[in-house]
């Protein structure tokens, strides 16, 4: 409380909850089915500190969120305390990273399993929010790297500059934006980001420490990269910007329809009366591709090739695309992500 009232937070993220959770920590141990959950290494006092925790900050500021960084998926954990569950608002949705993460590290680019992605990114209790994301502090911190440096690495240090042209670079720049929008399009009650991943901040950070000989150079974020207009930082910082605004008009609903094409690697669904199409085709870019929609006339509303986002401007924002029996035809070029809205 005190946190609260002297310091006005508006909202708390637990951290290692599991750990809390049961005797044996989580560490080595699967959960695999709902016979794992309250057992007999379940910490009870570890529950009831929670659920008091939660109900005392809702009863203090009833705004405030409380998040939950929890790995073992306990159930009702976001569930509020009236209703039996410990009152989370949220969950950390932590198998978001790890799949990005495994598949970038152990899947060529057109090998890329759409259905298991969506099934990752989608799967929730449907009483229970969650926070999406595609990396945190823990990708930025030393020891380990962040998304961008996965794509680009080494090449991150010669050829950022918008005059340089580099493959590498072009690649990578494309699927992080790929990345970054399947995951907040399909956020289940809230998305995050971690400082300077909008603009694929170059370097992790590393506090002062005696390892590293209490050196403050990398206990920083380089901001005026993003700012640069020589440097190509600009564009997913433009990009992260247009895109926070689009994921801001969309409610906590289904996905319907949804259409994978795993031999195009084309995905496709509607949320909130937003048509969502992913191109993640390395090479193959679709003429008069057809894909779900119901009967109407539809405009674009977000391109990831734009200019301004590091695109090749191959799509005409200006056109309207109109669906006829239940089908709509569009241009995806390799490696781009559209987003629709129904004409005004």
């Amino acid at each position: 409380r005190y946190w609260l009232d002297e310091y006005r937070f508006d909202g708390f993220r637990f951290d290692g909850v599991t750990s809390m959770l049961y005797s044996h920590h989580g560490l080595a141990k699967a959960f695999t089915s709902y016979d794992d959950y309250f057992t007999e290494s379940t910490d009870n006092d570890a529950l009831t500190y929670l659920s008091l925790a939660n109900s005392l900050i809702h009863t203090v500021n009833k705004t405030a969120i409380t998040i939950a960084e929890e790995m073992s998926a306990l159930p009702g954990l976001a569930a509020p305390t009236d209703e039996g569950g410990i009152g989370f608002d949220y969950r950390m949705s932590m198998g978001v990273p790890d799949i990005w993460i495994k598949t970038l590290k152990e899947k060529r680019d057109e090998d890329w399993n759409l259905a298991e992605l969506f099934h990752e990114l989608t799967t929730r209790r449907p009483e229970e929010k969650v926070i999406s994301y595609s990396e945190s502090h823990d990708q930025a911190l030393v020891g380990d790297k962040t998304l961008i440096f996965r794509l680009i690495d080494k090449e991150m240090y010669d050829h950022m500059s918008i005059d340089d042209s580099s493959l590498v670079v072009e690649r990578g720049i494309s699927l992080l934006k790929l990345i970054r929008l399947f995951t907040a399009a399909t956020h289940g009650g809230g998305y995050l980001n971690f400082m300077g991943n909008e603009f694929g901040h170059p370097e992790w950070i590393d506090f002062p420490r005696e390892g590293n000989n209490w050196s403050y150079q990398y206990a920083r974020r380089q901001w005026n990269l993003a700012d640069d207009p020589k440097l190509k930082y600009q564009w997913l910082k433009n990009f992260d910007q247009a895109m926070i605004e689009v994921v801001k008009n969309l409610g906590d609903t289904d996905f319907e329809p949804v259409t994978i094409n795993q031999n195009d690697l084309v995905i496709s669904f509607i949320r909130s009366g937003y048509l969502f199409a992913f191109n993640f085709s390395p090479e193959q870019s679709y003429t008069d591709y057809s894909i779900k929609a119901p009967d109407d006339s539809y405009e674009i509303v977000f391109s990831s090739d734009d200019i301004e986002f590091g695109g090749q401007s191959r799509i005409d924002n200006s056109l309207n695309y109109p669906s006829t029996n239940g089908r709509i035809q569009l241009y995806l070029p390799a490696r781009t992500c559209v987003v629709f809205r129904r004409s005004v």
